[in-house]
């Protein structure tokens, strides 16, 4: 049954990596696994061929005890007992994806009710300047400090949509959204709130807040810089930019955009308070956002971009609104794969999680961890760094590797930026992808060498870092 198992979620990975030739949307594969993962565990165990392992680390199986004494088989108490065990440890892995999702909901709907009060606009009167030069660090400054924010994702579709209007050219304009697929990921690497695998890693108490910013800053400035630097060096970013200039209607539409503003700040304000509501009461991180949220509908039930707002207007800027336009297959794709991650994190082989067993077989294979996780930080590339980095967690305990151990921060490096070598390696590059029809060939000509370049800079200053200061708990 193990074997069932792992052979369900190795065919489920393999589907979500070829989900463009497939033409099939990776959420569906994703919650197929993870159902099917965890009733094959659960048919395993009702019959007696699987251990599973318990919150509490605890080995047992439907005919024996948590201490593992036998009991009679026909013993209907001890068979209570042990499903009792057995629903804990399915809520307990529900529970903790569950965090991670409401949370992601959270954070979707602030931006898409700034969004719909048009807050993001105001990016544009930040801009002003015709060289090509100049434009490309105001974005991709813009992209590095949005993306920490209000995630890399969603950082990446704002500043496509803003390139739009600056850049009226297409051959020219997807060099910068290119080059702001390498500064989004960084900058989602260093923050909490950046991206889904420093949001799982942080609300799984494997880095903090202050932990992953301290440590992880200047790697993730280099990773960024470095490309930028020699990208000012290329002949794409010479010379001068022709930029429309804005209609008399659109000059006054820009001078009424106070009611954007206060939107804007107030999202990207409450956005940055969920770490510090965090620290200060302890408590999980989603019920910071869920009171962020629920200071930003406020506020926007009563605010308005336009001065002869009506009721029937109300409805385009309401949460209400907002709400629908979240991405919840994306929600759903998560719920899939975390399921499926956990399920595996739950079977037993040799006395252990069937992901920890993986991890002392890759250690004894390949002793050194940070090659390991450099190597992780490929693979992100090619396969989505969601399930890479849930595997992670599974496979790692915080016993040997403690909050803030080095060995998590660069799991998050390594997760966070290795995607940018690849334009189909990270969520913002799929989203940049699809937005301006970005040839995968031409990524990988033209841009991933810049990105490997930024990814093997950061890693370096890390590891250099961490040897000099001594960053992190060792192992």
């Amino acid at each position: 049954m193990i074997v069932a198992v792992v052979a369900c979620f190795v065919i489920g990975y393999i589907v979500i990596v070829f989900e463009h030739p497939l033409r099939l949307d990776k959420t569906v594969p994703a919650l197929l696994m993870g159902a099917v993962c965890w009733a094959l565990v659960s048919i395993g165990f009702s019959n007696g061929s699987l251990e599973i392992i318990n919150t509490e680390g605890e080995v047992f199986n439907m005919f024996n005890s948590i201490s593992g004494e036998a009991l009679e088989v026909g013993h209907a108490g001890a068979h209570e007992v042990a499903e009792e065990g057995f629903v804990g440890t399915l809520l307990h892995h529900l529970g903790k994806t569950a965090e991670i999702l409401i949370f992601l909901i959270g954070a979707m709907t602030i931006v898409e009710i700034v969004d719909l009060h048009r807050g993001f606009d105001v990016l544009k009167g930040w801009v002003n300047t015709r060289s090509k030069k100049r434009l490309l660090w105001i974005v991709g400054a813009l992209g590095f400090i949005l993306s920490a924010i209000i995630d890399n994702l969603t950082a990446t579709i704002v500043l496509v949509t803003l390139l739009r209007k600056l850049v009226p050219d297409r051959d020219q304009r997807i060099w910068y959204v290119a080059m702001i697929i390498i500064a989004a990921n960084a900058g989602g690497a260093w923050s909490p709130i950046g991206d889904v695998t420093t949001t799982m890693l942080w609300i799984g108490k494997r880095v903090s807040t202050a932990g992953l910013m301290e440590y992880l800053i200047v790697p993730s400035l280099v990773c960024f810089a470095v490309p930028f630097v020699i990208a000012t060096f290329l002949k794409p970013f010479q010379g001068e930019i022709f930029m429309p200039e804005l209609t008399d209607a659109e000059e006054e539409e820009q001078g009424r955009l106070l009611s954007s503003k206060t939107m804007l700040f107030l999202g990207l304000g409450m956005i940055v308070f969920v770490p510090i509501f965090k620290t200060i009461t302890h408590l999980p991180p989603y019920l910071g956002m869920m009171l962020s949220l629920g200071v930003v509908w406020l506020v926007s039930e009563y605010i308005h971009p336009e001065e002869d707002f009506t009721e029937e207007r109300k409805a385009q800027y309401s949460a209400h609104k907002a709400l629908s336009r979240i991405e919840m297959s994306s929600i759903l794709f998560f719920l899939g794969i975390l399921l499926a991650v956990a399920s595996l994190e739950t079977v037993v082989i040799n006395g252990v999680g069937a992901l920890r067993a993986v991890a002392e077989s890759l250690q004894s294979v390949i002793p050194n961890e940070d090659i390991v996780i450099l190597v992780l930080g490929f693979l992100s590339a090619i396969i989505d760094n969601v399930p890479l980095v849930a595997a992670s967690m599974g496979m790692y305990d915080l016993v040997t590797h403690p909050m803030d151990a080095r060995l998590w921060h660069f799991i998050a490096y390594s997760a966070g930026t290795g995607g940018s070598m690849l334009v189909i390696g990270s969520a913002a590059g799929v989203a940049a992808m699809g937005m301006e029809r970005i040839d995968f060939i031409w990524y990988f000509k033209k841009i991933s060498w810049l990105a490997f370049v930024g990814f093997a800079a950061g890693a370096a200053v890390f590891l250099i870092i961490e040897s000099m200061f001594n960053v992190g708990v060792t192992h």
